[in-house]
């Protein structure tokens, strides 16, 4: 849907926070999660995504159509989107940078044995044979 086409009501969100880091994860990964509107192009949820394409540019963005939903159930919506999520708790965030940069800079030996799995996988997996 266009982005001048979908249209901000009144919000429970008063303030927008910085929206740099998700500026940032949209511009690096894209939308991840659509923006939600009800069948008359009113955002239900998804005002901080929506706020973050616009300041990258961006003309369209994919939502969600919800309809046949009155103002009750619109409210609720945006409620439930707001609060029933959890973050990473401060170890379950600290053991994914920790696997994250093990990725990212593999030691020697994880090195060696990936370039031996993807030896084997050129020699008899056909898809990874270079063409002749």
């Amino acid at each position: 849907m266009a982005v001048d086409e979908i249209r901000v009501r009144k919000r429970v969100r008063k303030n927008l926070g910085d929206l740099t880091p998700l500026v940032e994860s949209l511009k690096r990964f894209g939308l991840m999660n659509p923006i939600v509107v009800n069948d008359r192009h009113e955002l239900i949820a998804g005002e901080r995504r929506l706020e973050a394409a616009k300041r990258l540019g961006w003309r369209t963005v994919a939502v969600r159509i919800v309809d046949d939903i009155d103002d009750v159930g619109e409210l609720e919506m945006e409620i439930e989107e707001n609060t029933q999520r959890k973050n990473f708790s401060t170890d379950e965030l600290a053991e994914a940078y920790i696997r994250l940069d093990r990725m990212k800079n593999p030691g020697i030996i994880r090195r060696v044995l990936r370039a031996i799995r993807d030896f084997f996988r050129r020699l008899f997996n056909p898809r990874y044979r270079r063409r002749r």
